[in-house]
């Protein structure tokens, strides 16, 4: 079945979720277990032992989630598909049902006027794959342009907007680097083939969205803005450092076409590989929380700078991040004087908080409210934003914080499954109502 989608020249406001987060039915029609199903059931990795195996039973629930989603009048969707449910190894056979899955899915989002943000990896990476070394090999990016080329023959028709990899940096960081999430390996700058192979894989994965006719492609970075803990040189040193490693190693190969200054060797990238890499794409998707503070490594330390407060002292989310709004405008703004005229048009990807299960959510209003103000400025400044989704539409499972934290408009009973949506629910419809007559916020 195919049908038009919405028009996506409008301001896309939107939701966002991720595939391992809400579907559950892990084990259900063919999907085969990613490296999360693995880190899951190893002990201690997991607050409290969570699994993903319910989570939101999304799966089986979807019809009324994407009613929740219509009745905000979002104008679009972003959610993630989990490559095991499509390719269960990683490569070779296409498992017809998890494909089936998502077409219905996306034929869901048309019928109710909601384009389809498809994001092709949300980091449930086919544990057959992690066992061949996973992101550190360097053919999983020519597998991941395979399942891209699955993904776009069946859906490209009805996708307005592809998303390759979401935060490649959180993958490098915490999963190959610091250990604190799937694979869970900890090999600090020895990480830094993770990063290349992913972005080695967008490139890869661009030209195969595009052969199969996708309409609009781009990438979700991660960005955690560095401040520097105080005025020392030392501490500006570690900042730029920080920045260079987490931020800007996955945007300069791509819209610079080379990586900034690591201070290290990059003896994997090849001869070749940035001219793949840096495909010019139609949008960057942007996923902001907070900044973090930056000071000088301590005599011994494995990596050029350490993570401390934020200075000032802002208040934090229900996870302990510091809320900074102004470090969002401070972003975009950064982004358009770094990248000029090579910078494609933004949306902001993720965007959202965590606090109690509370259905009066004010100090979630309050968050997104002052970070919608941050895009509004950043966009009266000339920066080009065309989208912003708040994470999330549902509370979910929330990676090694299993089922703590609340980041959805929608309260999600776990045991009952029932959804029960927030004050931040009807003041996210209300703000998308008022929204101007091409969509975009409205200035104050």
């Amino acid at each position: 079945m195919t049908l038009v989608p919405g028009s996506t020249s409008e301001f896309q406001w939107g939701v966002a979720t991720a595939a391992f987060q809400i579907e559950g039915a892990t084990g259900e029609d063919g999907r085969g277990a990613s490296v999360w199903d693995t880190f899951c059931r190893e002990p201690g990795r997991i607050r409290d032992g969570h699994t993903a195996d319910v989570a939101c039973d999304h799966y089986h629930r979807w019809p009324e989630d994407l009613d929740l989603i219509a009745g905000l009048g979002a104008r679009a969707y972003r959610f993630s598909i989990a490559w095991p449910r499509v390719q269960p190894d990683g490569s070779g056979p296409v498992n017809a049902k998890g494909l089936d899955f998502y077409d219905r899915l996306v034929d869901g989002l048309a019928e109710r006027d909601l384009n389809a943000t498809a994001t092709l990896f949300h980091w449930d990476l086919p544990q057959p794959l992690e066992d061949a070394g996973g992101w550190l090999n360097r053919d999983t990016a020519a597998r991941f342009a395979e399942y891209a080329a699955i993904v776009a023959e069946r859906l490209a028709d009805r996708v307005a907007l592809w998303i390759t990899l979401n935060e490649p940096m959180v993958v490098m960081a915490y999963g190959y680097a610091f250990g604190v999430y799937a694979p869970g390996r900890t090999l600090m700058l020895g990480a830094l083939p993770v990063a290349h192979h992913q972005l080695l894989g967008h490139g890869l994965a661009v030209e195969a969205l595009r052969g199969a006719g996708a309409r609009s492609v781009g990438i979700a970075n991660h960005y955690t803005p560095g401040r520097a803990a105080s005025d020392r040189p030392e501490d500006a040193a570690a900042t730029e450092a920080f920045d260079n490693l987490l931020n800007w190693q996955f945007t300069d190969p791509i819209l610079r076409g080379g990586y900034p200054d690591l201070g290290v060797d990059l003896p994997h990238v090849h001869d070749g590989d940035l001219a793949v890499v840096s495909a010019p794409i139609d949008v960057l998707g942007v996923n902001y929380y907070n900044p973090v503070g930056v000071a000088a490594p301590a005599e011994g330390d494995e990596l050029p700078f350490t993570m401390t407060d934020v200075p000032g002292a802002p208040p934090v989310t229900g996870m302990g991040w510091p809320v900074v709004p102004a470090a969002l405008h401070r972003l975009l703004t950064t982004l358009k004087s770094r990248y000029g005229d090579a910078l494609p048009p933004i949306q902001i990807t993720e965007s959202g908080c965590s606090y109690d299960e509370a259905l009066d959510d004010r100090p979630r209003i309050d968050y997104l409210s002052a970070h919608v103000d941050a895009v509004r400025a950043a966009m009266n400044d000339g920066v080009d934003v065309r989208g912003y989704y708040v994470w999330s539409l549902l509370d979910n499972f929330e990676w090694a914080e299993g089922y703590h934290p609340r980041f959805g408009l929608v309260h999600v009973d776990y045991a009952t499954q029932r959804r029960t949506p927030r004050a931040s629910y009807a003041w996210y419809r209300d703000l998308i109502a008022a929204s101007g007559p091409d969509g975009r916020p409205r200035r104050r």
